[in-house]
């Protein structure tokens, strides 16, 4: 089993309270939310693995077990262009959990008029291949927000 730690330090809020349909109705696949703290921060890797898709404002890390993790850092975040994000690693490295992969600032987000929340989201899993899933109460970066068989 996999087990996917949060990127962010935050308030974890749940996919179903992100203001967006694809993920809040899990089109995307499943998981959970993070409402980050609104200090400049570095999102890290949620497992270890590689770096199959990369953008400023979200990136997929692929585990050994074939299990994608895609972190978005906020929500229609990809129309800042880039601005006020800072890529640390490289499509195609290896990263290990916990690994800096995006410095950014969520309080910029959202002066920009943007959400800051990120959708943490299990790519084409089933909701039952999750446990564990949290999806309320405060976060730090590390902490286990759900398991996937």
């Amino acid at each position: 089993m996999t087990t996917v730690t949060s990127p962010l330090a935050g308030r974890a809020i749940g996919l179903a309270a992100v203001p967006d349909p694809v993920f809040s109705g899990a089109m995307v696949g499943p998981g959970t939310a993070i409402d980050p703290v609104r200090e400049p921060s570095e999102a890290v890797a949620p497992v270890t693995g590689v770096i199959v898709s990369l953008h400023p404002h979200a990136f997929v890390v692929v585990d050994d077990e074939g299990h994608g993790v895609l972190t978005h850092l906020g929500i229609d975040t990809v129309q800042l262009n880039g601005e006020g994000f800072e890529l640390l690693v490289n499509k195609g490295d290896t990263v290990t959990r916990g690994q800096a992969v995006v410095r950014w600032n969520p309080a910029a987000v959202e002066a920009a008029g943007k959400s800051p929340v990120c959708p943490i989201v299990a790519l084409e899993a089933t909701v039952g291949s999750l446990s564990g899933l949290v999806e309320n109460g405060d976060v730090k970066a590390g902490d286990s927000l759900f398991g996937w068989q």
